[in-house]
């Protein structure tokens, strides 16, 4: 589990009527117990909020005006460059997530001190957690999400597979796309010559380059404001640098003030400190300041240079940029131009163009036909693996006859295919069914599996497939609905077998399974008249054997529910 992130402690407050909580987590199985309706789901929605997920105004406690949700993971060094291709920065293996969301809906998001979007929390969840809650067994029965675990379980091979497949893809679209176009332009051919032939001249002539109008804006502003600017840099230094008032100065007098009294008190020791930073930071900002001010020079001719380049360039994207304008146009003709030498030698070619096009779109959908047909072997493989080995799970969650049986179909490619058979994952459906004995009909499991069952294939399936996946926290939101008896105390005993690993928090109802938790949260609520708040409180030892014997019996202090309780605790020490 050293190679994996892990979640070290959340902080909510005012989440439904959750005021305020703090939670540490260790490595292993996490298990959070409570009484219906005291908001242990708040737990798993705080989590969600901080993953990216959708914010609603309705989830800010009545009364206050905005809630947050922080979190803040562990992220080995094999992990970083991921988040850092993301924008995200971790410092000192750690990343920091915060969110926070007002009355008005209104929501802001902040990862290791920088604001960040949804969109990017949610890409950067792929590796830090997965969220199963009562509606993850509705996603299994999609196609799409069936395909996903199986290309997730098959790992590097299958991604591989796939990657080289989409890149070949997309140059087959690309060359169908030129040889519609060509096929289309024939009539006008001439036109569009002329047309793409003045647009490559005036391009090169003016050879515009990314940001220009920006870059031409900033130094139109300071030609055009030297003496203004070198007015304020020279005040600012003598501010800077008066001898008897200067901030310099002062800053020094300051310093040797509290120096003088510091050992009398150590928080002193900070403010000290504080000074002399703001000391260096302001004496390294001088020659700074000093070197701007000696590079401001009036420039006429650089500034005539300068305003006639800015109109040659708006005459040149007015021209040939009609949606759009300043910076972003010429980023947009720049694109244009790289492929205008491609376009010219399309139409240049006429219909010989056409024909090569064609033999070349011949040669790429014999490749891609290739990797399809690999990307489906491989997939079989998985499949047949991954089945068996998801089965053998599900025998041990009191499912002893019931076995997975994973499909992947694909199209006869000896045949002429279709184009709309080649999607962007490939050729292939994958199904997945129930058997429940030997040589009994295929079942989908949509319409195979009880709520319980579903929860139990759900684990099985995780259990399997964790240790090739890059998520190192799995949440589960009572996973053991519909379960009962002998086959809860599997699934406690299957999670704590997935807690190996990856982390995995779970919030359940039943005692068969928090029992199995190597550490043990309970979300307790008080009323106090008016305001009611939920605490979440970590148990061990007899507070948590009373904890397991409240949800054996309903009472904490039964003597013989505690005896069972200790029972199922001792349990999980013999494994």
């Amino acid at each position: 589990m050293s190679e994996r992130t892990f979640l070290e402690e959340i902080h909510i407050k005012n989440i439904g009527v959750i005021t305020q909580a703090n939670l540490e987590f260790d490595k292993g199985l996490t298990v959070l117990t409570g009484e219906t309706g005291a908001g242990k789901t708040m737990v798993l929605t705080a989590l969600n909020l901080v993953l990216g997920g959708k914010t609603e105004s309705t989830l800010v406690r009545s009364g206050e005006e905005r809630l947050t949700a922080s979190a803040l993971f562990s992220v080995p060094k094999e992990k970083t460059v991921f988040f850092e291709n993301l924008g995200i920065e971790i410092e000192d293996g750690s990343l920091s997530i915060s969110r926070s969301v007002t009355k008005d809906g209104k929501s802001k998001a902040v990862a290791s001190g920088v604001s960040i979007n949804a969109g990017t929390l949610s890409e950067a969840s792929s590796h830090l957690i997965e969220i199963h809650g009562q509606s993850s067994g509705l996603n299994i029965t999609k196609g799409s999400r069936q395909r996903e675990l199986l290309d997730r379980y098959a790992g590097e091979s299958v991604d591989t597979s796939l990657r080289e497949y989409q890149a070949c893809l997309k140059d087959y679209q690309n060359i169908k796309t030129r040889i519609n176009e060509l096929k289309r332009s024939a009539a006008s051919r001439e036109d569009s010559l002329a047309s793409l032939k003045l647009f490559s001249e005036s391009f090169s002539k003016l050879k515009p380059i990314a940001n220009e109008f920006s870059i031409i804006e900033d130094e139109i502003k300071r030609l055009s404001s030297v003496e203004e600017l070198r007015l304020a840099v020279t005040q600012a230094l003598s501010i800077l640098e008066n001898d008897d008032s200067g901030a310099l100065n002062a800053l020094g007098q300051a310093k040797k003030s509290l120096d003088s009294v510091k050992e009398k008190d150590s928080k002193l020791e900070d403010f000290s400190d504080n000074f002399n930073d703001a000391f260096f930071i302001l004496a390294d900002l001088l020659p700074d300041l000093t070197s701007y001010v000696q590079t401001l020079e009036a420039d006429p001719d650089r500034l005539e240079f300068l305003q006639e380049r800015k109109a040659a360039l708006s005459f040149f994207v007015k021209k040939w940029s009609s949606d759009v304008a300043g910076d972003e146009a010429i980023d947009e003709l720049i694109k244009r131009y790289s492929s205008v030498a491609s376009q010219l030698d399309d139409l240049s070619g006429g219909d010989e163009r056409i024909q090569m096009l064609e033999k070349e779109l011949s040669g790429v959908k014999k490749r891609l036909l290739s990797m399809a047909t690999e990307l489906t072997s491989k997939r079989v493989a998985a499949g047949n693996d991954l089945a068996k080995k998801v089965s053998v799970e599900m025998h041990s969650l009191s499912m002893p006859q019931t076995n997975l049986v994973i499909e992947v179909l694909s199209p006869d490619y000896e045949s002429n295919l279709k184009e709309s058979d080649f999607t962007p994952y490939g050729c292939d459906t994958v199904g997945m069914f129930l058997q429940t004995h030997k040589n009994a009909p295929l079942v989908s499991l949509a319409k195979g599996a009880s709520g319980g069952e579903m929860s139990r294939v759900m684990l099985a399936l995780e259990v399997v497939i964790a240790s090739s996946n890059p998520v190192g926290t799995y949440i589960f939101d009572e996973v053991d609905a519909g379960v009962g008896g002998a086959a809860a105390i599997e699934v406690g005993r299957r999670l704590h077998c997935l807690s190996k690993n990856a982390q995995v928090i779970v919030v359940t109802h039943l005692p068969q399974v928090a029992a199995w938790g190597d550490q043990h949260y309970v979300v307790e609520k008080s009323f106090d008249g008016t305001v009611i708040s939920s605490g979440v409180t970590s148990v061990e030892g007899d507070a948590r054997i009373s904890e397991i014997a409240r949800m054996l019996a309903g009472l904490q202090e039964s003597s013989s529910a505690k005896e069972h309780a200790s029972e199922l605790l001792n349990m999980r020490l013999q494994g």
